[in-house]
C-alpha cells in the first residue's frame, strides 16, 4: 500500500503519524534532526519540547485547553498518552518531564510496524509521486521548504518571535528565602497543592528588578527579523515590562493566592518556578521568556530573592516561528487549495501551543488516513474543542488579520438561547459538556465509517 508521508517529527507530525498508523496505513515520518539542526532543538528525539514543559490547564470542565486534552485522550492521542505517563507536579496544569516525554513518543513510533522514520531534510516541495502528504514542520520550518511553500502559494509566510524561558538547577535555589506553594493551594495532575517554588519581591526589590530588565542588554535582531511581530501570548518579559511598570505584577509575577511563610503576608510580587523534569532537579522560571543576552540574564535573574546563587541548566533565548495564512490557503480539511495532496498540520497552520499543535496533527492524520482509504474526511463538530480550533484556522479567522491563536471558549459556537442565560463558570461547564457529548458522536461516526 502506498504510504502517507509526514514531514516533521514534532508534536503535530508525531501525532499525525500515530493516527495514520492506528488507521492501519503505512506512514513515513521525515525528520531532519539530527542530520540538520534547528535554532532551538538540542536532541534528535521526536516531539522534543523547546520552550516550556507545560501543556497548560488540565481542567476539562472550565478551561478550553483542558477540554482539548480530554478530547484528544478520547480520540487516542499519543501525545496526551505520553504526557500523562510523564507528568510532573504543576498545580492544576499538565506539565511533563521533557526528556521522558520525548523518549516515550519516539519509542512508540519506532515500535510501530507501520511507521518508518527517515532522517534527513525535505528541502523543497515533496516529489509528485507522494500523493498524500502532511506538512508538519512546525515553527522552525527549514528555509528551503518555507521558500518552496511560499513560491507555490504565492503568499508571503507570516512570522513571529517565540521566546524561551530559563531553567534553574533546583539545588542552587535558596529555600530559606523561597517556598513551595501553588496559587490558592490548588492541586493538579501529579501535584499536591504545593507545586511551585515561589520567590517573593518587596516593592523596592520589584522596582529595582524592573529597572534592570529595561536597561539590560538585549539580543540584536538580524535585518530580516526586524519587523517580525511577537505572539502576544508568549512575550519576552522585558517587552512586558516596557509596557508599564505594573504589567508584570498583574502578569507572570502576580502575587495572588500566595502567602510568604517567612513574613506571613502576601508579597508585592512573586517569581514562580515550575518543575521541569521527573527527578525534580530542574525548574523553569514561569513566564520568563526573554531576549536578554545570556550574561545579562544571569546578572538580572540573580537579583530575585532565592536565586542569588542560581545556576542555569538553560538560559532563555529567541527563535523565529513561521506560519502560513491558513484561512486563505487551506480547505476545511487542512489541504492546500492549490495542491490538495499537501495537507498542513501543527503550529505552521497558525495555532499556538503544544496541545493545539498536536490537536491539529491528530486531525490531519485522521483526514489523511480517510483520503488514503477513499473515505469522507469527516470534520469534528465546531461545538468541540477540536472542531472549534479547526474551524478557526480554516476559515473562521479573518485572513487579513490572521495571527496565532490558542484554544479558548471564544472560538466555540454560543449555547442556544432560551430560558435563563448561563454565564461565567456555568457557561464554560455547559460548553464543555456539550463538546464531549458531540465528540462521542463524531468518534462513533468515524469508527463506523472506517469499519
Amino acid at each position: 500500500m502506498t504510504p502517507v508521508h509526514v514531514i516533521g517529527g514534532g508534536l503535530a507530525g508525531s501525532e499525525a503519524a500515530w493516527q495514520i498508523a492506528r488507521a492501519g496505513l503505512p506512514v513515513v515520518v521525515h525528520e531532519m534532526r539530527p542530520v540538520r539542526a534547528t535554532e532551538a532543538h538540542v536532541t534528535g528525539q521526536l516531539a522534543e519540547l523547546v520552550c516550556s514543559n507545560s501543556f497548560r490547564s488540565d481542567d476539562p470542565e472550565t478551561n478550553a485547553v483542558g477540554l482539548l486534552h480530554e478530547e484528544m485522550r478520547r480520540a487516542g492521542s499519543l501525545i496526551l498518552r505520553a504526557a500523562d505517563a510523564h507528568k510532573v507536579p504543576a498545580g492544576s496544569a499538565l506539565a511533563v518531564d521533557r526528556e521522558g516525554f520525548a523518549a516515550a513518543v519516539t519509542a512508540a513510533l519506532q515500535a510501530e510496524p507501520l511507521v518508518t522514520i527517515e532522517r534527513g531534510e525535505v528541502d523543497g516541495l515533496p516529489p509528485p509521486d507522494w500523493a498524500n502528504v502532511v506538512v508538519a514542520t512546525g515553527p522552525l520550518t527549514s528555509a528551503a521548504l518555507a521558500e518552496a511553500i511560499r513560491a507555490r502559494t504565492g503568499t508571503e509566510a507570516l512570522a513571529f518571535f517565540d521566546a524561551i524561558a530559563p531553567i534553574v538547577h533546583r539545588e542552587t535555589i535558596d529555600m530559606d528565602r523561597a517556598w513551595f506553594q501553588s496559587r490558592y493551594d490548588k492541586a493538579g495532575p501529579g501535584g499536591d497543592g504545593a507545586d511551585y517554588i515561589n520567590c517573593a519581591l518587596d516593592r523596592d526589590g520589584y522596582e529595582a528588578f524592573i529597572d534592570a530588565l529595561l536597561a539590560g542588554e538585549k539580543t540584536d535582531f538580524k535585518e530580516w527579523e526586524t519587523n517580525t511581530p511577537y505572539f502576544e501570548g508568549c512575550l519576552p518579559i522585558e517587552v512586558m515590562a516596557s509596557r508599564g511598570r505594573e504589567t508584570l505584577r498583574f502578569g507572570p509575577m502576580k502575587p495572588v493566592g500566595l502567602t510568604d511563610p517567612h513574613t506571613g503576608r502576601r508579597p508585592w510580587a512573586v517569581v514562580q518556578l515550575r518543575q521541569d523534569n521527573a527527578l525534580g532537579t530542574l525548574f523553569n522560571i514561569v513566564g520568563f521568556q526573554t531576549k536578554l543576552k545570556h550574561g545579562e540574564q544571569k546578572r538580572i535573574f540573580r537579583m530575585i530573592p532565592g536565586l542569588e546563587n542560581a545556576e542555569f541548566a538553560r538560559l532563555g533565548g529567541l527563535h523565529r516561528n513561521t506560519f502560513i495564512n491558513s484561512p486563505r490557503l487551506l480547505d476545511e480539511t487542512l489541504r492546500l487549495k492549490t495542491e490538495p495532496r499537501l495537507r498542513f498540520a501543527g503550529q505552521i497552520t497558525g495555532v499556538e501551543g503544544y496541545v493545539e499543535s498536536a490537536a491539529v496533527g491528530l486531525l490531519a492524520g485522521r483526514f489523511a488516513a480517510a483520503d488514503a482509504r477513499q473515505l469522507p474526511a469527516t470534520r469534528p463538530p465546531t461545538t468541540t474543542a477540536l472542531g472549534a480550533l479547526l474551524s478557526h484556522v480554516t476559515g473562521g479567522a479573518d485572513a487579513a488579520t490572521f495571527q496565532p491563536m490558542n484554544c479558548n471558549f471564544g472560538l466555540f459556537p454560543p449555547l442556544p438561547e432560551g430560558g435563563k442565560r448561563i454565564k461565567g463558570v456555568d457557561r464554560k461547564r455547559a460548553l464543555a459538556a456539550r463538546a464531549l457529548a458531540d465528540l462521542a458522536g463524531w468518534l462513533e461516526q468515524t469508527r463506523q465509517a472506517a469499519a
